[in-house]
Protein backbone atom coordinates (compact mmCIF):
# COMPACT_ATOMS: atom_id res chain seq x y z
CA UNK A 1 0.00 0.00 0.00
CA UNK A 2 1.48 3.44 -0.88
CA UNK A 3 1.40 6.64 1.58
CA UNK A 4 0.46 9.58 0.26
CA UNK A 5 1.33 12.83 2.77
CA UNK A 6 -1.11 15.12 3.67
CA UNK A 7 -0.87 18.35 6.06
CA UNK A 8 -2.55 16.53 8.80
CA UNK A 9 -0.31 13.13 9.22
CA UNK A 10 2.78 12.13 10.50
CA UNK A 11 3.69 8.64 10.00
CA UNK A 12 6.01 6.96 12.07
CA UNK A 13 6.68 3.02 11.04
CA UNK A 14 9.28 0.71 12.91
CA UNK A 15 11.62 -1.86 10.47
CA UNK A 16 12.77 -4.21 12.87
CA UNK A 17 15.79 -5.50 10.97
CA UNK A 18 17.87 -9.40 11.18
CA UNK A 19 14.36 -11.06 11.30
CA UNK A 20 13.74 -11.92 7.25
CA UNK A 21 16.37 -13.14 4.99
CA UNK A 22 15.47 -11.68 1.74
CA UNK A 23 17.87 -13.42 -1.32
CA UNK A 24 18.98 -10.07 -4.00
CA UNK A 25 16.65 -9.32 -6.36
CA UNK A 26 13.92 -10.52 -5.26
CA UNK A 27 10.40 -8.81 -3.75
CA UNK A 28 8.29 -10.82 -0.45
CA UNK A 29 4.90 -9.57 -1.50
CA UNK A 30 3.69 -10.31 1.90
CA UNK A 31 6.25 -7.68 3.10
CA UNK A 32 6.85 -5.05 0.26
CA UNK A 33 10.49 -5.01 0.72
CA UNK A 34 13.16 -4.95 -2.68
CA UNK A 35 16.31 -5.87 -1.78
CA UNK A 36 19.20 -5.63 -4.45
CA UNK A 37 22.56 -6.89 -4.09
CA UNK A 38 25.61 -5.60 -5.68
CA UNK A 39 28.13 -8.47 -7.00
CA UNK A 40 31.00 -8.71 -4.95
CA UNK A 41 33.78 -6.38 -4.48
CA UNK A 42 37.85 -6.73 -4.03
CA UNK A 43 40.19 -8.90 -5.58
CA UNK A 44 41.12 -12.51 -6.54
CA UNK A 45 43.14 -12.13 -2.98
CA UNK A 46 40.29 -10.76 -1.61
CA UNK A 47 36.74 -11.81 -2.69
CA UNK A 48 34.82 -8.86 -0.98
CA UNK A 49 31.44 -8.69 -0.04
CA UNK A 50 28.24 -7.53 -1.72
CA UNK A 51 26.41 -4.20 -1.06
CA UNK A 52 22.91 -4.66 -0.22
CA UNK A 53 20.53 -1.78 -1.04
CA UNK A 54 16.51 -2.68 0.51
CA UNK A 55 13.92 -0.20 -0.45
CA UNK A 56 11.03 -0.21 1.86
CA UNK A 57 8.16 1.22 1.06
CA UNK A 58 6.63 3.23 4.42
CA UNK A 59 2.78 2.23 4.76
CA UNK A 60 0.72 2.30 7.64
CA UNK A 61 1.31 -2.24 7.74
CA UNK A 62 3.50 -2.00 10.63
CA UNK A 63 6.98 -2.81 11.76
CA UNK A 64 8.92 -5.06 8.22
CA UNK A 65 11.49 -6.97 8.55
CA UNK A 66 14.95 -6.05 6.47
CA UNK A 67 18.44 -7.39 6.37
CA UNK A 68 20.77 -5.62 8.90
CA UNK A 69 22.23 -1.85 7.26
CA UNK A 70 24.60 0.77 8.04
CA UNK A 71 22.97 3.55 5.95
CA UNK A 72 19.78 4.94 5.66
CA UNK A 73 18.16 7.00 2.71
CA UNK A 74 14.44 8.51 1.72
CA UNK A 75 12.63 8.63 -1.05
CA UNK A 76 9.99 9.98 -2.64
CA UNK A 77 7.90 12.09 -5.40
CA UNK A 78 5.70 14.98 -5.74
CA UNK A 79 6.64 17.83 -2.94
CA UNK A 80 9.31 17.40 -0.30
CA UNK A 81 7.88 16.44 3.49
CA UNK A 82 9.07 16.76 6.95
CA UNK A 83 11.36 14.03 7.41
CA UNK A 84 13.50 12.68 11.04
CA UNK A 85 14.77 9.17 10.97
CA UNK A 86 16.46 7.44 13.96
CA UNK A 87 18.16 3.83 13.71
CA UNK A 88 18.30 1.12 16.27
CA UNK A 89 21.78 -0.03 17.07
CA UNK A 90 23.66 -2.10 19.75
CA UNK A 91 22.93 0.42 22.30
CA UNK A 92 19.21 0.73 21.69
CA UNK A 93 17.44 3.71 19.25
CA UNK A 94 19.90 6.57 18.56
CA UNK A 95 18.60 10.33 18.55
CA UNK A 96 16.34 11.61 15.71
CA UNK A 97 18.36 12.82 12.45
CA UNK A 98 16.96 15.11 10.17
CA UNK A 99 18.33 14.20 6.64
CA UNK A 100 19.21 17.24 4.18
CA UNK A 101 17.78 16.82 0.90
CA UNK A 102 19.62 15.94 -1.52
CA UNK A 103 20.20 18.35 -4.53
CA UNK A 104 23.52 17.52 -5.81
CA UNK A 105 22.44 16.11 -9.20
CA UNK A 106 23.37 15.13 -12.97
CA UNK A 107 22.35 16.64 -16.45
CA UNK A 108 20.73 14.70 -19.41
CA UNK A 109 20.09 10.99 -19.22
CA UNK A 110 21.47 10.44 -15.52
CA UNK A 111 18.43 12.70 -14.46
CA UNK A 112 15.87 10.58 -12.32
CA UNK A 113 12.82 11.52 -11.18
CA UNK A 114 12.98 10.83 -7.18
CA UNK A 115 13.53 13.09 -4.90
CA UNK A 116 15.70 12.00 -2.19
CA UNK A 117 17.91 12.69 1.08
CA UNK A 118 21.35 12.46 1.36
CA UNK A 119 22.11 8.88 2.82
CA UNK A 120 22.74 9.04 6.68
CA UNK A 121 25.53 6.86 7.98
CA UNK A 122 24.16 5.19 11.02
CA UNK A 123 26.73 2.08 11.93
CA UNK A 124 25.47 -1.54 12.15
CA UNK A 125 21.81 -0.88 12.99
CA UNK A 126 18.61 -3.70 13.09
CA UNK A 127 15.94 -1.10 13.52
CA UNK A 128 14.99 2.26 12.17
CA UNK A 129 11.95 4.71 12.93
CA UNK A 130 10.77 7.25 10.33
CA UNK A 131 8.50 10.63 11.34
CA UNK A 132 7.13 12.10 7.90
CA UNK A 133 4.73 14.88 7.87
CA UNK A 134 3.62 17.30 4.58
CA UNK A 135 1.52 16.96 2.18
CA UNK A 136 1.62 16.78 -1.57
CA UNK A 137 4.45 13.67 -1.61
CA UNK A 138 3.76 10.11 -2.42
CA UNK A 139 5.76 6.60 -2.82
CA UNK A 140 7.87 7.47 0.35
CA UNK A 141 10.64 4.83 0.43
CA UNK A 142 12.91 4.06 2.93
CA UNK A 143 16.52 2.70 1.80
CA UNK A 144 18.23 0.86 3.34
CA UNK A 145 22.43 0.39 2.76
CA UNK A 146 24.64 -2.70 3.77
CA UNK A 147 27.83 -1.48 2.33
CA UNK A 148 29.27 -5.47 3.63
CA UNK A 149 32.56 -4.96 5.06
CA UNK A 150 36.12 -5.64 3.04
CA UNK A 151 39.31 -7.25 5.02
CA UNK A 152 40.65 -4.04 3.49
CA UNK A 153 39.13 -1.47 5.17
CA UNK A 154 40.85 -1.12 7.55
CA UNK A 155 44.06 -0.25 5.62
CA UNK A 156 42.75 1.17 2.13
CA UNK A 157 43.79 4.67 3.54
CA UNK A 158 47.23 3.69 3.90
CA UNK A 159 50.12 3.81 2.04
CA UNK A 160 54.14 4.10 1.95
CA UNK A 161 55.27 8.02 2.90
CA UNK A 162 57.00 8.21 -0.51
CA UNK A 163 54.11 7.67 -2.43
CA UNK A 164 52.09 10.58 -1.48
CA UNK A 165 54.22 13.07 -3.10
CA UNK A 166 53.19 12.97 -6.85
CA UNK A 167 55.71 15.17 -9.26
CA UNK A 168 54.76 18.36 -10.28
CA UNK A 169 54.03 18.93 -14.44
CA UNK A 170 55.90 21.37 -15.25
CA UNK A 171 55.60 24.16 -13.01
CA UNK A 172 52.17 23.46 -11.91
CA UNK A 173 50.55 22.77 -8.26
CA UNK A 174 51.67 19.37 -6.73
CA UNK A 175 48.90 16.95 -7.07
CA UNK A 176 47.97 15.48 -3.64
CA UNK A 177 47.81 11.79 -2.51
CA UNK A 178 44.73 10.12 -4.09
CA UNK A 179 43.24 6.84 -2.84
CA UNK A 180 42.08 5.37 -5.78
CA UNK A 181 37.96 3.53 -6.55
CA UNK A 182 39.89 0.32 -5.94
CA UNK A 183 41.16 1.10 -2.77
CA UNK A 184 37.42 1.74 -1.21
CA UNK A 185 35.46 -1.39 -3.13
CA UNK A 186 34.16 0.32 -6.22
CA UNK A 187 31.91 -2.32 -7.97
CA UNK A 188 32.60 -1.24 -11.94
CA UNK A 189 29.45 -3.55 -12.35
CA UNK A 190 27.24 -0.86 -10.93
CA UNK A 191 28.34 2.35 -13.62
CA UNK A 192 25.99 2.62 -16.31
CA UNK A 193 27.67 4.06 -19.10
CA UNK A 194 31.19 5.51 -20.07
CA UNK A 195 32.39 8.63 -18.50
CA UNK A 196 31.58 11.99 -19.73
CA UNK A 197 34.13 15.12 -20.52
CA UNK A 198 33.83 18.68 -20.09
CA UNK A 199 35.56 21.17 -22.44
CA UNK A 200 36.86 23.38 -19.71
CA UNK A 201 37.58 23.84 -16.15
CA UNK A 202 35.93 27.23 -14.61
CA UNK A 203 34.91 26.18 -11.08
CA UNK A 204 35.33 24.19 -8.05
CA UNK A 205 32.49 23.42 -6.12
CA UNK A 206 32.60 22.40 -2.80
CA UNK A 207 30.33 20.46 -1.06
CA UNK A 208 29.48 18.11 2.46
CA UNK A 209 27.71 14.84 2.09
CA UNK A 210 25.54 15.09 5.19
CA UNK A 211 26.35 11.69 5.61
CA UNK A 212 27.32 12.45 9.66
CA UNK A 213 30.55 13.05 11.51
CA UNK A 214 30.90 10.02 13.72
CA UNK A 215 32.62 7.86 11.64
CA UNK A 216 35.91 5.81 11.85
CA UNK A 217 39.10 5.78 9.67
CA UNK A 218 37.45 1.71 8.81
CA UNK A 219 34.39 2.72 7.94
CA UNK A 220 34.61 5.84 5.09
CA UNK A 221 35.40 2.85 2.30
CA UNK A 222 32.02 1.37 3.36
CA UNK A 223 30.81 4.72 3.40
CA UNK A 224 32.06 5.19 -0.53
CA UNK A 225 30.45 2.05 -1.36
CA UNK A 226 27.02 3.16 0.20
CA UNK A 227 26.51 6.35 -1.20
CA UNK A 228 27.79 4.99 -4.68
CA UNK A 229 24.85 2.49 -4.69
CA UNK A 230 22.46 4.77 -3.55
CA UNK A 231 23.66 7.15 -6.80
CA UNK A 232 23.61 4.51 -8.92
CA UNK A 233 20.83 1.69 -8.13
CA UNK A 234 18.58 4.03 -6.22
CA UNK A 235 18.65 7.31 -8.19
CA UNK A 236 19.72 5.51 -11.61
CA UNK A 237 23.06 7.67 -11.80
CA UNK A 238 26.05 6.52 -14.18
CA UNK A 239 28.28 6.65 -11.05
CA UNK A 240 29.17 8.39 -7.79
CA UNK A 241 28.31 12.31 -8.19
CA UNK A 242 31.50 13.53 -6.57
CA UNK A 243 34.47 13.53 -8.32
CA UNK A 244 36.60 13.44 -5.27
CA UNK A 245 35.95 12.84 -1.68
CA UNK A 246 37.90 14.31 1.32
CA UNK A 247 37.38 12.79 4.97
CA UNK A 248 37.70 14.44 8.47
CA UNK A 249 41.14 12.44 8.60
CA UNK A 250 42.64 14.07 5.35
CA UNK A 251 42.61 11.64 2.97
CA UNK A 252 41.06 12.46 -0.40
CA UNK A 253 38.95 9.15 -2.82
CA UNK A 254 38.50 9.50 -6.08
CA UNK A 255 35.23 9.35 -6.74
CA UNK A 256 33.52 8.92 -10.62
CA UNK A 257 35.57 7.09 -12.79
CA UNK A 258 37.18 8.62 -16.11
CA UNK A 259 40.33 10.04 -14.95
CA UNK A 260 41.54 12.09 -12.21
CA UNK A 261 44.01 14.20 -14.01
CA UNK A 262 41.43 14.73 -16.98
CA UNK A 263 37.76 16.66 -16.41
CA UNK A 264 35.43 14.32 -15.45
CA UNK A 265 31.76 15.44 -16.06
CA UNK A 266 30.32 14.79 -12.38
CA UNK A 267 26.75 14.83 -11.06
CA UNK A 268 27.72 17.23 -8.15
CA UNK A 269 25.99 20.61 -8.92
CA UNK A 270 22.65 20.54 -11.36
CA UNK A 271 23.06 23.36 -13.89
CA UNK A 272 26.70 23.89 -13.61
CA UNK A 273 28.25 20.41 -13.99
CA UNK A 274 29.48 21.12 -17.44
CA UNK A 275 32.48 23.24 -16.00
CA UNK A 276 33.34 22.55 -12.53
CA UNK A 277 34.83 19.82 -10.46
CA UNK A 278 33.01 18.55 -7.70
CA UNK A 279 35.15 18.11 -4.28
CA UNK A 280 32.47 16.43 -1.04
CA UNK A 281 33.68 16.14 2.21
CA UNK A 282 32.52 13.64 4.32
CA UNK A 283 30.24 14.63 6.91
CA UNK A 284 27.53 17.28 7.95
CA UNK A 285 29.10 20.84 8.54
CA UNK A 286 26.11 22.76 9.42
CA UNK A 287 26.93 22.70 13.07
CA UNK A 288 29.95 20.27 12.87
CA UNK A 289 33.77 21.71 12.26
CA UNK A 290 35.63 20.58 9.62
CA UNK A 291 38.90 19.61 10.03
CA UNK A 292 42.08 21.19 9.49
CA UNK A 293 43.37 18.10 7.77
CA UNK A 294 40.11 18.13 5.67
CA UNK A 295 40.37 21.73 4.77
CA UNK A 296 43.77 21.53 3.67
CA UNK A 297 43.23 18.47 1.34
CA UNK A 298 40.46 20.41 0.03
CA UNK A 299 43.26 23.05 -0.35
CA UNK A 300 45.78 20.94 -2.41
CA UNK A 301 43.28 18.90 -4.39
CA UNK A 302 41.18 22.88 -5.60
CA UNK A 303 44.98 24.30 -6.27
CA UNK A 304 45.92 21.26 -8.70
CA UNK A 305 43.16 21.20 -10.27
CA UNK A 306 42.83 25.04 -10.82
CA UNK A 307 46.84 25.70 -11.53
CA UNK A 308 46.28 23.15 -14.65
CA UNK A 309 43.78 25.28 -16.06
CA UNK A 310 45.16 28.54 -15.08
CA UNK A 311 42.58 29.54 -13.04
CA UNK A 312 42.91 32.15 -10.15
CA UNK A 313 41.71 30.15 -7.15
CA UNK A 314 40.36 34.02 -5.80
CA UNK A 315 38.92 34.85 -8.51
CA UNK A 316 35.49 35.17 -10.05
CA UNK A 317 34.22 33.74 -13.35
CA UNK A 318 31.06 34.38 -15.57
CA UNK A 319 28.83 30.95 -15.76
CA UNK A 320 26.13 29.78 -17.41
CA UNK A 321 23.27 27.50 -15.70
CA UNK A 322 22.12 24.40 -17.97
CA UNK A 323 19.15 24.59 -15.67
CA UNK A 324 19.14 24.69 -11.48
CA UNK A 325 16.48 25.50 -8.82
CA UNK A 326 18.49 28.58 -8.62
CA UNK A 327 18.99 29.93 -11.87
CA UNK A 328 17.02 29.13 -15.04
CA UNK A 329 18.98 27.16 -17.86
CA UNK A 330 20.84 29.62 -19.91
CA UNK A 331 21.27 32.29 -17.29
CA UNK A 332 24.59 33.57 -16.79
CA UNK A 333 25.83 34.50 -13.43
CA UNK A 334 29.20 35.42 -11.73
CA UNK A 335 30.43 33.28 -9.29
CA UNK A 336 33.43 32.75 -7.23
CA UNK A 337 35.70 30.20 -8.60
CA UNK A 338 36.07 28.89 -5.76
CA UNK A 339 32.42 28.20 -4.58
CA UNK A 340 29.90 26.55 -2.09
CA UNK A 341 26.99 24.65 -3.87
CA UNK A 342 24.38 27.02 -2.32
CA UNK A 343 25.88 29.15 -4.28
CA UNK A 344 24.06 27.45 -7.62
CA UNK A 345 21.46 25.29 -5.81
CA UNK A 346 18.66 25.95 -3.36
CA UNK A 347 20.73 23.81 -0.34
CA UNK A 348 22.56 24.29 2.82
CA UNK A 349 25.28 22.39 1.39
CA UNK A 350 28.28 22.63 1.89
CA UNK A 351 26.86 23.26 5.75
CA UNK A 352 27.28 27.03 7.34
CA UNK A 353 30.84 25.52 8.84
CA UNK A 354 32.27 25.07 5.45
CA UNK A 355 30.95 27.43 3.84
CA UNK A 356 32.34 29.94 6.07
CA UNK A 357 35.47 28.64 5.66
CA UNK A 358 35.68 28.96 1.56
CA UNK A 359 37.21 32.30 2.12
CA UNK A 360 40.45 30.93 3.89
CA UNK A 361 40.50 28.04 1.08
CA UNK A 362 40.82 30.34 -1.47
CA UNK A 363 43.33 32.06 -0.08
CA UNK A 364 45.18 29.54 0.80
CA UNK A 365 45.09 27.60 -2.64
CA UNK A 366 46.38 30.85 -4.67
CA UNK A 367 49.36 30.80 -2.22
CA UNK A 368 49.81 27.53 -2.78
CA UNK A 369 49.52 28.31 -6.59
CA UNK A 370 51.74 30.93 -6.49
CA UNK A 371 54.32 28.61 -4.68
CA UNK A 372 54.94 26.53 -8.27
Amino acid sequence: MRFSGTASLATAVTLTTGLLALSADVMDPGQGVVSHAAAPVGSAEEPGSPVRVTEVPVTDAGPQGTSSYSMVGVTWRGADPELRVRARGAEGWGEWLSPEVLDDGPDGGETSSLRATQPLWVGPSDGVQIDASGEGYRDLELVLIDPGVLTSDRTAGRTDVSARGVAPESDRALRPWLLSRTKWGADPSLRNGSPRYNAGLRQVHIHHTATGNTYSRADVPGILRGMYSYHTQTLGWSDIGYNFLVDKFGRAWVGRAGGVSRLVRGAHTLGFNHSSVGIAVIGNFERGRPSQKALTKVVRLAAWKLDRHRRDAQGRVVVTSEGSDRYAAGRSVRLFVITGHRATNETACPGERLYQALPAIRRRAQQRIDRY
